[in-house]
């Protein structure tokens, strides 16, 4: 079950060892399932490059040589190695700027549909859980006050709590 799901973390920065080479981080989750790289990986690593917009000149870099959004798109690669079929994104934007924050996003999108992921999309920006969830669970302290369909909580929230985070939280441009 481990090897179908996985993790994109908050911070970019924190979530790539620092002593490894991408290519390194990339094989890594092969490495920690026991299983062995597919035939071709060299190939595959590139094609997991591209498709979150890097080139193949980033395997032999280290993490320090990149940008934040550079960073969290290097997370995400490493998330999709195994092709798993869920992930979850805990804040993976809240740390980079809007517009770099907007490209990953557009991304995720994107990687949602071209590989039919499923996301466990952790975020307290509401506006950004109505552009990329279909059904929404509002926390508070730990605890599920409200639960639906996006579309619906977002609009007629029932819940206080809900309809405080709504207001909380600014409009996001209709294009992303």
């Amino acid at each position: 079950m481990r090897r179908r799901m996985q993790i994109v973390f908050q911070d970019p920065y924190a979530a790539l060892n620092p002593r490894m080479r991408v290519k390194q981080i990339l094989t890594e989750p092969f490495e920690i399932h026991g299983e062995r790289p597919p035939a071709g990986l060299a190939s595959r690593l590139k094609g997991m490059l591209l498709t979150v917009g890097l080139d193949e000149s980033a395997l032999e870099r280290f993490p320090h040589e990149f940008s934040g959004g550079q960073r969290q798109r290097i997370n995400i690669a490493r998330a999709l190695a195994l092709r798993p079929e869920f992930v979850v994104l805990d804040e993976p934007v809240s740390a980079l700027d809007v517009s770099v924050g907007a490209q990953v996003v557009n991304l995720l999108r994107e990687l949602q549909r071209e590989y039919g992921l499923t996301y466990l999309f952790i975020s307290h920006s509401m506006p950004l859980v109505r552009y990329l969830c279909d059904r929404v669970a509002v926390m508070q302290r730990g605890r599920l006050v409200e639960l639906g369909e996006c579309e619906q909580v977002c609009e007629a929230p029932r819940e206080e709590y809900t309809r405080r985070l709504i207001a909380a939280t600014p409009e996001m441009p209709a294009a992303m």
